[in-house]
């Protein structure tokens, strides 16, 4: 046991800067001396530099001491600040301050190919008189936005089925926490052409049938509509349990041209597992 606790000694020494792995020790000073010589502050500071993974995994597992560090509020909160994750109302404190950053720092969109830019890698496509890929016409908000898939003659579909414990979200996870699920897309239309955007998103249970949907109404453009970038956004909140898919469709059409590609283009479509957009960014 004392071996063991001189290797984690050892290694905090390293992580902190004061020795060399292969540094050697004063043989009047056992490790369980170093261990209580380190006051809460220090420990907290050198825990700030630590890989967040090994702080949970492993320095949490030291001592009863290093675990009350690693699990307060105060570690986690300065992670979050020194680290930009920031709260979008000071009023608002998240109930788990590791589980806000952990999600801060896993946020991302687990939608494939979302901008066009990999052809039509990442989704199936379905319906319509085929799908094209062209640079946007106007500039997107996004400025690393450069092409859209666009829409032809009767309705264009394309969808992507998303396996959350693929993507690192275990059934324990999304049934005990609930994350926020955010869904962004956009869509504009072909200014001299009239079209309709369609977008219909499923969480789903392990046997892929529903447990909640968001499927708001058509929206439909007349010819010579403004030709400017439109967002489509949903939070699904309080699901409930058992959720282990999400299943993202989006598309519309041209009604006015038989041949070509004039109807709605979309792009940047996003779906991402985060904090409560009521206290975060």
């Amino acid at each position: 046991m004392k071996k063991r606790q001189k290797r984690w000694t050892s290694q905090v020494r390293v992580w902190s800067g004061q020795s060399s792995p292969s540094a050697t020790y004063n043989s009047d000073l056992n490790s369980t001396d170093l261990l209580t010589m380190l006051p809460l502050e220090v420990l907290e500071e050198v825990f700030l530099n630590v890989p967040p993974q090994q702080v949970v995994c492993v320095c949490r597992l030291v001592s009863q001491e290093w675990k009350e560090v690693v699990d307060s509020d105060s570690l986690w909160r300065k992670r979050c600040r020194r680290e930009g994750y920031l709260l979008r109302d000071a009023n608002t404190l998240p109930k788990d301050w590791r589980l806000f950053y952990f999600l801060c720092k896993n946020r991302r969109n687990l939608l494939k190919n979302p901008k066009a830019d990999d052809k039509f890698n990442g989704w199936h496509l379905n319906g319509g008189d085929t799908w094209k890929i062209e640079s946007v016409r106007v500039p997107h908000p996004d400025s690393t936005v450069q092409n859209c898939f666009v829409t032809s003659y009767r309705p264009c579909k394309k969808c992507q089925l998303i396996h959350l414990e693929k993507e690192g979200y275990s059934p324990a996870f999304m049934d005990d926490v609930q994350p926020d699920i955010v869904i962004s897309d956009w869509y504009v239309p072909r200014g001299n052409f009239a079209c309709k955007y369609k977008i219909c998103v499923e969480l789903l249970n392990q046997e892929k049938k529903t447990i909640e949907k968001f499927y708001p109404p058509p929206v439909v453009f007349q010819s010579w509509s403004v030709e400017q970038w439109n967002q489509m956004t949903h939070v699904f909140k309080n699901y409930g349990r058992g959720v282990r898919y999400i299943g993202f469709i989006h598309g519309g059409r041209d009604t006015e041209v038989w041949t070509g590609w004039y109807g709605i283009r979309v792009t940047n479509s996003s779906i991402e597992i985060c904090p409560s957009v009521d206290s975060s960014l």
